[in-house]
This record gives structure tokens, sequence and C-alpha cells, in this order.
């Protein structure tokens, strides 16, 4: 821009000027020096007025970013000599952003992405690609009338003097929109409801439909469009195309969708042909392919045939090589020939070389031992390439629990395809192995506390090297447990050591436990306890797991031998009749299980677990000589409400469970199924069955099941199992003396809020029902208990699994006529 003063002569556009001077005014920080000298021009130097120098010097100083105005002035003309005042006004700079409207964590990425850093200049595109910005991100969100208003306001400094600029941005994202109607056009073939099916993120809008709101986002509907074209694909339509689709706003909360389908023909499969297999043959694969010639055409599932790229461990063709050593096999379904409705495939396979793993070697590993994890590794060096064992070693590992499971990688180090060579790499990342439980609140008569010490990654080696208490030997995989619980009336006390490959050569594992526990007699209506009158428990159990290779080697065979000695001491209640004596438990328990969920134990997206067991002791009535029957009997015959009576039936009792004789069988199956992405429902089954050998004999009062509640008041008073019905108070829908049989069913929807290493957060809803029973002539599995509930789980390492629950029952409890009703359940460190 140029300008002349009034009281100059007129320039002469012919004329070439001399500059006699130079000056820089207007609002702005810079040395007047250094703006001359960074414009080239000097006193001397001979220039048109305008002309093609000053248009340079201007286009320069304007590409700086610096500036909202540059002027040149002309302000005194003598002769062919001209004064020249350069007149700039510097960009105000950026010193603080304020966002209003949106949370926190939204305002930083805002900030971020758009670069609102202190000390950047605010120029007027700055300020237009920050407000699209905004707009468009949150347009893609379904907020289609999102408003931005900016604004900036001075910044004034202790002296009053302007600094820079304060910038203020107002967002008003408004209501996300709603999809009001989906209308489909063009579609014969496929009826409406069909199409509108095949969109899984947007919905139109039903009122009965409430698990899927009816948002609209850009980036959901580009994705059902494609789900859509994928629908017509899997139908035969292999032409289906969108022709067009339109967006019509119906006002600032509606909008409606109108899309425009060409449906095209209906294929058939025809012949399908192999081309290039050598290692199987085109038997083997077309079994594997499983589609058959007149089929209608799938271009869905002939992909997914081939590679299934939603599943890494899918039975597809590409897997069934890559299994077995050709790493870097391609296959190709190549349209041959459409003959009317019919095409012809050529399955085209590139089969290449075997590979073998060559190096085999793991970072990441700060606190776990090497052989800790080599020994889990079903990859090894020398053995052919397999991706399944890939797949398989990251789900090992991931089940160990010392290492974050969503960031378990196996980086390809070296590929030779010349030898036929592979070299692997495993990454992982620790996190803490061990945790602290802690739990706390009311429950059994009183307030129940629980400390209890794991430590998942134990060295017991090291147990006596000082060097190795950092602040514990930890590192070679054993897991060492200390737990106590007390109230006002009892104490428990446990201490257990696992170590998973005994020797360190297979994967056999040793268990070990002793505990220790003192009940008092407690009043329940008084709150008293009296000391005088107690049943101590001690025990202890060794038992062994081996991993097996048949069926298939997600099975465990498991054995165990336990012990428990119980004590009484003027104990007399209506469960121990003989409250000065004794019992011992000593029992076999034989299990089998399965799990094979996948790599992550606190979220397992898919997989199963099963387990049955068997708990045994000897059958004593078999070869003791004692005549149950005739005690039996008697009991039957005594008088209760006598004194001679209750002591007879004590003494009877106290033979009859002097050495415990009873057979427990339990089952629990869970299965884990991905419905959407990390969107997983849990489905569990469980049942246990307590009985005697000798009926004369009876069951005895011990190891019996307590269904309902949460658990939190489950002390082992007499080997009992508490069984978890959320909806209920604890044990309450069992008798004071416990049952023989129960049966517990649950559906658990789950979906992740955030799987980090610090903290996997989950929320869930749940549905369940249960029942205990006496006997199986008293049982049915369709009498039960039902309630339904949500609820959230954290999973920190140190501290294990926290939740809360709220359930509803919707049944009475025992002896009551009302449904429960909302129960709040609350548990630090209880499993999960």
């Amino acid at each position: 821009m140029f300008s002349i003063n009034a009281q100059v002569n007129e320039l002469d556009r012919n004329k070439r000027y001399t500059i006699r001077s130079i000056s820089v005014s207007g609002e702005q920080s810079f040395n007047e020096q250094t703006v001359i000298a960074f414009t080239g021009l000097k006193v001397g130097d001979q220039l048109y007025i305008p002309g093609e120098k000053l248009s340079e010097v201007t286009k320069k100083l304007w590409e700086q970013n610096l500036f909202s105005d540059i002027t040149f002035y002309v302000t005194d003309i003598d002769g062919d000599e001209v004064d020249l005042e350069l007149y700039i006004v510097e960009l105000p700079k950026m010193y603080e952003v304020t966002i209003e409207g949106i949370r926190k964590g939204k305002q930083k990425e805002i900030i971020k992405d758009n670069g609102l850093k202190p000390g950047v200049k605010i120029t007027k595109n700055l300020l237009t690609t920050t407000r699209n910005y905004i707009t468009n991100k949150y347009r893609k969100e379904g907020y289609l009338n999102t408003d931005v208003v900016i604004s900036m306001t001075p910044h004034i400094d202790s002296t009053g003097t302007e600094i820079a600029k304060d910038m203020v941005i107002k967002i008003d994202k408004g209501e996300r929109v709603k999809v009001s109607d989906i209308n489909i056009i063009g579609n014969e073939q496929l009826s409406d409801k069909k199409v509108r099916g095949a969109m899984k993120n947007t919905k139109q809008k039903n009122p009965l439909r409430f698990w899927k709101r009816s948002k609209y986002t850009e980036a959901g509907f580009e994705e059902d469009k494609a789900n859509l074209i994928k629908k017509y694909k899997e139908k035969g339509y292999r032409d289906a195309r969108i022709l067009n689709d339109t967006l019509i706003v119906k006002n600032e909360k509606k909008v409606a969708l109108d899309i425009t389908v060409e449906e095209g023909q209906k294929y058939y499969f025809g012949n399908i042909d192999f081309i290039g297999n050598s290692r199987y043959t085109d038997g083997q694969l077309r079994q594997l392919l499983g589609i058959q010639k007149g089929e209608v055409y799938n271009g869905t599932l002939l992909q997914e045939r081939i590679a299934d790229n939603s599943e890494p461990d899918a039975n597809d063709l590409t897997n069934l090589y890559q299994n077995n050593g050709f790493l870097a096999v391609q296959i190709n379904p190549v349209e041959v020939a459409i003959r009317q409705d019919t095409i012809d495939f050529e399955i085209r396979i590139i089969e290449r070389n075997e590979f073998y793993f060559d190096h085999i070697t793991v970072i990441g590993n700060t606190k776990t031992n090497d052989h800790v994890i080599y020994r889990e590794l079903r990859t090894k060096p020398g053995q052919k390439y397999s991706k399944r064992n890939v797949i398989r070693t990251l789900r090992e590992l991931g089940q160990l629990g010392y290492f974050d499971a969503e960031q378990l990688t196996p980086n390809f180090k070296k590929v030779d395809e010349a030898n036929g060579l592979v070299d692997l790499e495993y990454s992982v990342i620790e996190k803490g192995a061990s945790q602290i439980e802690l739990q706390g609140g009311y429950g059994g008569g009183g307030f129940v506390g629980t400390l209890g010490l794991s430590f998942n990654n134990f060295s017991l080696r090291n147990i006596f090297n000082r060097e190795a208490y950092k602040p514990l030997p930890m590192g070679d995989g054993q897991k060492l447990s200390l737990r106590a619980q007390a109230s006002s009336f009892y104490q428990t006390y446990s201490l257990s050591l696992v170590e998973p490959w005994l020797g360190g050569k297979k994967p056999i594992q040793l268990s070990t436990s002793f505990s220790h526990t003192v009940q008092y007699l407690y009043d329940f209506v008084n709150r008293d306890v009296d000391k005088t009158r107690r049943f101590l428990i001690t025990g202890g159990s060794v038992g062994l797991a081996k991993r097996l290779k048949w069926p298939d080697d997600y099975f465990t065979f498991s054995q165990a031998v336990s012990f428990q000695h119980y004590n009484l001491k003027n104990y007399n209640t209506g469960l121990f009749t003989f409250g000065d004596g004794y019992a011992n438990n000593f029992a076999y328990t034989l299990g089998i299980s399965r799990n094979s969920t996948d790599l992550n134990p606190i979220y397992p997206r898919n997989g199963s677990q099963f387990s049955l067991s068997a708990k045994l002791t000897p059958p004593y009535s078999a070869f003791n000589n004692v005549d149950y029957n005739a005690l039996a009997a008697e009991r039957s015959m005594l008088d209760i409400t006598t004194v001679d009576g209750r002591e007879r039936i004590a003494e009877i009792d106290q033979e009859r469970f002097k050495w415990l004789e009873y057979y427990k069988i339990k089952f629990q199956g869970t299965w884990y199924t991905s419905v959407y992405k990390d969107l997983v429902l849990r489905t569990n089954a469980e049942f246990g069955f307590l009985a005697a050998y000798n009926q004369d004999r009876g069951v005895p009062p011990f190891e019996r099941f307590f269904v309902g509640g949460d658990g939190l008041g489950s002390f082992s008073l007499d080997g009992r199992e508490v069984i978890q019905l959320r909806g209920y108070p604890n044990q309450s829908l069992s008798s004071n003396d416990g049952n023989t049989i129960y049966n517990k069913f649950s559906l658990e929807l789950r979906y992740p809020v955030t799987l980090k290493q610090l903290a996997s957060i989950y929320v869930l809803t749940f549905l369940e029902g249960g029942g205990a029973y006496d006997g199986f002539r008293n049982y049915n599995p369709f009498s039960i208990n039902r309630s339904a509930g949500a609820g959230i789980r954290i999973f920190m390492p140190a501290f294990g699994l926290l939740g809360i629950d709220f359930g509803y029952g919707f049944d009475p409890i025992l002896n009551g006529t009302q449904p429960n009703g909302w129960e709040t359940h609350f548990i630090i460190g209880q499993q999960f």
C-alpha cells in the first residue's frame, strides 16, 4: 500500500527517485533499524514509486505473519529525492486461551491441535482455521448446530500497558441431532428393514429401542454405508452400490437421510479352482473354504474364508498356510469368468518358502526374570513358523498377569526369505504384580475387616538374598499370599505359596496353604461376644496341578490333599450339638479345568473357562466297625428337651462327625462373547452338590453352601462356601445350617471405559438367578431367586479389583413375602 502526503507534489510514475531518508512508525515493538535492514532498502537507493521494488518489500513483510497492516508513505519530495515512512501494525500475541462450554480434557485437545500457545501471533487465518476446526469436529460427532464465537480482550500488565491479547472461545454444541427417518430408495430385493438393519451406527428413531440411540455422526454414517454394501454382497448382489445419499435437516434436533441404492443382479458361485498350491491338495483347500458351486455369491464370506482380518486365529486358508511355516504366502481370489448370473473364480496361491524361527527374544521385562517368560513361549528357535503359536504365546504372557496385556506385541526383526528364517521379538511392559487387599463392611453380624498381601511374582530362592529386597525379592513367578480377616467375634489367618513350575522343567504347579481360625460365640441380638466359648479351626493343604495335552493344551488336571481340625470348647449351637468335642476333615480333591480366554485376564473378550471338581473323604463307615444305623435309630428316639437327651445326642454326633465323611461335586462354566467390538457378554453357570456315602451317618454340618449377597462376611467357620448372588443380603437365601445343593446362572454385559496399565475400568449390567436346596427331592432348577442391576469394576495393579454393584432382588428372601428390592454390594479386593 502506498500513500502520498497531501503537502507534497504528486509523484511521477515514470521517474526514478532516490531515497533521502527512511523511518518506521506504527504499533510495533521491533527496533527501527532492524526493520529497515530487513526491508533491504537503503538511503541512496533508486526506485520507482509505486514500483516493483516496494511491492517485493511489502510482500516479504506480509510473509512473516507478524503484521496486520503494512503501508509505505511518501512524506516529502524534493526534486528526485523522497522521504519514505514505513507504517506497520504488529499482530497481537497470544497470552492466554479460555474455552467455555466443553470439558477440560476436550479444551486441551483443541488448544494442542490448533497451536494456541502463549506468544503465538493472532492472525485472521488462525481465527478462521480454529473456528472451522471446532465446528467440523463437533459436526462429525453429530452436533450439526455447533456455534463458535471467538473474541479477543487486551491483556494489561501491572503498569497498565497492553502486552498481549487473551482469547476467549465460546462453544455452544447444541443438542446432538437425532435421525428421524432413513429412507431407502431403489431397493427391491432387500426390504427397508434389512437395509436399515445393516447400519450398525446410524439408527432411525424408535421409542422401543433403548440400547442404541438414533444419533447421527459423519464417521458412523460412512461406516454404515460400507456395511450396507457389504450386506448386499453377502446376499449375492456383487455390483450393488450407493448412487447418492442426502442429509436433510428437518430442524435443530432432527435430520433425515435419503439413500439411493442400485442393487444390480444377483450372482452365484460357479467353478472355484485353486492355482499354485503344492503343499495342500485342492480337496483339502476346498473343504476348508466351505463354498460350493451353485451357492449364492457372498463376497464377504469368500474374503473371510481366505483371510479373516477380524479374527487373528480364524480357521481360514491364509492361517492354514501360516500355521505351517508359510509366513509369506499370498492368496488372492480372481474372477476369471462371468456367465450370466454365475461367477467362476481362481484362488491363486503363491506359497513361497517355508520359514523357521531363528532368534526369539523378549524385551521390556525389568522385573520378571527371563526364564519365567521363556518357559511360557510357544515359539522356539528351530521350530517351523506358526502364526497360531505366536498368538498363543501372547495369550500365555498376558495370562501371567505380570505385563500390560493390551500392549503385548510381537515384532518381526528379520525376515530372511532366501534362507527361510525369521527373528521374532516380544515386547512386554511390566505392571505391578503385587496387590494389597483391603476389605471392610458389615456382614455376618458385625464389622468385618480384611488385610491381604499377594506377591504374584515372588522369588522364593532369593528370600535370603539381601540385595534382592527391592523392596521384596521378585521375578521368579511364584505367588505368596498373606491374609488376615477379623471381626469382633472371629479372626482368620492364612498363608499360601504357589510354585507354577515345580522343578522348573514342566508346568506342574505346586500349591501349599495353611490357615487358622478362632471363632467366639456371638449373640446377634445383644451383639455380645462370649470368649469363654470358642471354636478353633486349623488346617492346611498341598496340591499339584498339571497342564494336559489332551483333549487340548488348555486343560489342567489338579489334585490336592487337605486337612482341617475343628476344636470346640463349650460351643453348643443349633449347628453343633457336641459343644465340647472335635472333628477332623481329611479330603482328597481332584478336578479338571479348561481356560481358553484371550490374553487379557482382567477383561477377556472371548474364550471360556470351566471347572469340574470332586472333593472326597475316605469312606470311614465302610471299615471303622461303627453301627451308624443303630446310632441313627437311637438318636431319633432321644428327647432333646432333656439334659440326658441332649448329652447323649452330643455323644452320638461326636461319633458321627469325629472324622467327616462326604463327597462334594462342583461345576462352573463361564463363556465370554464379543457382541460388538469391546462390548462383551459374560455367561456363567454354577452347580454344587454335597452328599454322604452312608445315609445313616448323614451329611455333616460342614462344607455347606450359603447363597446370597457379595460374600463380605464369609468367614470360614465351618468350611462353608458363600455363593455370591447380587440383589440379596449375605447368605439370606440359605437356611441357618446352609444347604447341600445350589445352582446359579448369570448374564453380564460389560463395556470398558479404559484398559490402561495404571487402571482398567469397565461398566456392567447383569441378570442373575440362583437357589439353594436340601437334597435332590427338593431340588428345582427353575425355583430360583432372580435379580438385575448394574455396576462398575476398577482394576489397579496395587489393589486388585475394586467394585460396586447395585442389584434389585425380584423375589423374597428366605421366609420373606415381599421382593427384596435394592441392595448395594461394595467389595475391595474381590476376585473377578
